[in-house]
């Protein structure tokens, strides 16, 4: 029996440590992780919505872009939920009520793109709605990371937001292919009643989140208080130079224009892609993901933020060049097929983004102050939301202004230049980003800055 039990605890170990990354396996982590895997798997639909709004409401390139900007506007509201998170119980409970209601919109939402959508103003708004839903949820979740990280050591630095990001990986890898298969055998709307049962289970995992209620009087008699508190360490926090720096550098790191709508209409009218091959695409991108976060749980968490997000934006910005070939036709010239390439280019570039993305969680978890940690976590991300929302805005309207529609792509080499090369502007600001990996500061002010030091990330291993 001792023999079995030694076993077990070993093989625990084992899985909590390759598996999960060291965390310690409890019903509120599985909690967390579903939620995240939920995000994931929700790209189930990510095909469905473009070919929705492509073929069945006939928008435009530059209508595409613009609607999906503006279904971006919950999440650079976040730190409005992370208020009602913090500072308004329901029932007595700041987290879990939260996660069944953000689970109820969204099914709500997608079971009404799937009935009574038929036109592009009620598109915007059901996507507003399912966007809605993810974003309420997504600071829940981000709230009890905050509240895990501040207590890591820095061997384990990271390591939460490397599986919570990889679990959502995971689950648009199991649903990536599927996408494009699915949507090849059946329409879109059918494949949004199929989403509408995913964010049920945001909604049945509640419970497991560890957290006692509050009694009617602690309600009534701290809230007032607490919300003045929260705006009080709001706004101590965003005045130190350590946060709001580096904050805006993300914010004009992401802000910059995206071609990616009219990449969408380029790629199913022009080359021909249909919804199955865009899944394999969309498998390739996810596994990519995981890649990238592999990486950099491996190798990267010790490098300094400067040298990642430097050289990163510098290799994205050049092989992203490489989209050109394709735009133009040249890949054809050197022997690639459209379609290897295209699955290529996806590969590499997001290896590349999610490399870049890491450091950005991990620095903005770690400078939360205690106490407000939902809140202030969700305005650090609702900023860099509100850059990928004019990322979008600006992507529709060079769209508009080059003339790219649905079947005219003549100058959307133009537009992929000016997409790329406008990624290269935040490099001047870098040494606005930590001179150094963050040890936990009791105040944000606690981090150092100095010269910036753009240099390969080979050589600062």
């Amino acid at each position: 029996m001792s023999c079995l039990n030694a076993r077990a605890r070993k093989l625990k170990e084992t899985l909590t440590e390759k598996l999960l990354f060291g965390n310690e396996p409890t019903p509120e982590l599985l909690a967390i992780l579903t939620v995240y895997f939920v995000q994931g798997i929700l790209g189930l639909a990510r095909l469905a919505i473009s070919f929705f709004l492509k073929d069945e409401l006939g928008l435009s390139p530059a209508q595409t872009a613009a609607l999906l900007g503006v279904a971006a506007i919950p999440w650079t509201i976040k730190p409005l939920f992370g208020f009602l998170s913090d500072g308004l119980p329901i029932a007595g409970y700041r987290r879990r009520p939260y996660l069944i209601l953000a689970g109820g919109l969204g099914t709500a939402a997608w079971i009404a793109l799937a009935t009574w959508v038929h036109n592009g103003w009620t598109a915007t708004l059901a996507i507003l709605v399912t966007s809605l839903s993810v974003a309420m949820s997504d600071v829940i979740v981000d709230s009890l990371v905050v509240e895990r990280v501040r207590h890591e050591d820095l061997e384990n630095a990271g390591s939460l937001q490397a599986l919570t990001w990889g679990t959502s990986a995971l689950g648009g890898i199991i649903t990536a292919y599927l996408s494009g298969w699915l949507l090849q055998q059946f329409s879109p709307q059918t494949l949004f009643w199929i989403v509408a049962t995913f964010p049920l289970l945001v909604s049945a995992v509640a419970g497991l989140i560890a957290e006692e209620p509050l009694h009617a009087i602690e309600i009534s008699e701290a809230q007032p208080l607490g919300i003045r508190e929260q705006l009080r360490h709001l706004w101590e926090g965003m005045r130190q130079k350590s946060i709001w720096l580096p904050t805006l550098f993300i914010f004009i790191w992401q802000a910059t224009p995206t071609a990616d709508s009219a990449l969408f209409y380029f790629t199913t009218n022009e080359l021909g892609f249909e919804p199955e091959f865009l899944g394999r695409v969309r498998l390739v991108t996810s596994i990519a993901a995981l890649i990238g976060v592999g990486i950099y749980q491996r190798f990267l968490r010790a490098v300094p933020f400067r040298v990642i997000l430097g050289w990163s934006t510098v290799f994205a910005s050049t092989l992203g060049m490489t989209t050109l070939l394709l735009v133009t036709h040249a890949n054809r010239a050197i022997g690639i097929d459209d379609r290897w390439f295209s699955l290529g280019d996806s590969l590499i570039l997001t290896v590349m983004g999610q490399i870049a993305f890491m450091p950005v969680l991990v620095l903005s978890a770690r400078l939360c102050p205690p106490g407000v940690e939902a809140t202030f976590f969700a305005l650090m991300m609702s900023i860099w939301n509100l850059a990928g929302l004019l990322s979008h805005e600006s992507g529709a309207l060079l769209t508009q202004l080059l003339g790219i529609t649905d079947t005219q792509f003549d100058r959307l080499w133009l537009l992929v230049i000016i997409a790329n090369l406008t990624t290269l502007l935040p490099l001047p600001f870098l040494r606005w980003l930590p001179a150094a990996e963050p040890t936990l500061p009791e105040t944000p002010a606690a981090i150092e800055f100095s010269e910036p030091a753009l240099q390969p990330v080979a050589s600062s291993q």
